[in-house]
């Protein structure tokens, strides 16, 4: 089973730098530009994931997002019972205050500051894919799902 990875960010050209990097490693990548993409987003505290196992293997998370920053969508999903493995996070910021570095490393985010490295990305990618259970179960994300995480490629 292919890993998968979650990528958000408002930017297209780091979603789609991202992207590609995790397909290059062969990686199943969903995209989306902001929070309220998520199915499990909603203004409504009380939704619930209802998926058995991870929609997916990482999430690497841009901090300021429409809505809300990074780490309140991290914070939020884990209240609503995300299955995803808060080891497997990483927050792309610009900075961070104080208390949002502390707020990171509660929730166990690998925070990577902008510009940031890609040989330190793909050091953090190698540790994760190391810890990442090869007879893991992914939850199955339904077709119309995944074209908002991996809309169909335009031909030129």
């Amino acid at each position: 089973m292919k890993l998968r990875a979650v990528v958000f960010d408002a930017v297209e050209s780091i979603r789609e730098l991202l992207a590609v990097a995790l397909r290059d490693r062969g990686y199943e990548v969903f995209c989306y530009d902001e929070p309220t993409n998520c199915p499990l987003y909603s203004l409504d505290d009380l939704c619930r994931c209802t998926h058995e196992s991870a929609c997916g293997d990482l999430l690497i998370i841009d901090q300021h997002l429409p809505h809300m920053t990074g780490l309140e969508f991290i914070e939020r999903q884990e209240a609503r019972g995300c299955k995803g493995v808060i080891q497997n996070k990483a927050l792309l910021a610009d900075s961070l205050s104080t208390a949002e570095q502390a707020k990171a490393r509660e929730l166990g985010c690998k925070v990577f500051y902008k510009p940031f490295r890609f040989r330190d990305f793909s050091q953090w990618l190698d540790s994760r894919e190391e810890q990442i259970a090869s007879n893991r179960r992914s939850s199955e994300v339904s077709p119309s799902v995944a074209d908002i995480f991996d809309p169909p490629q335009r031909t030129p």
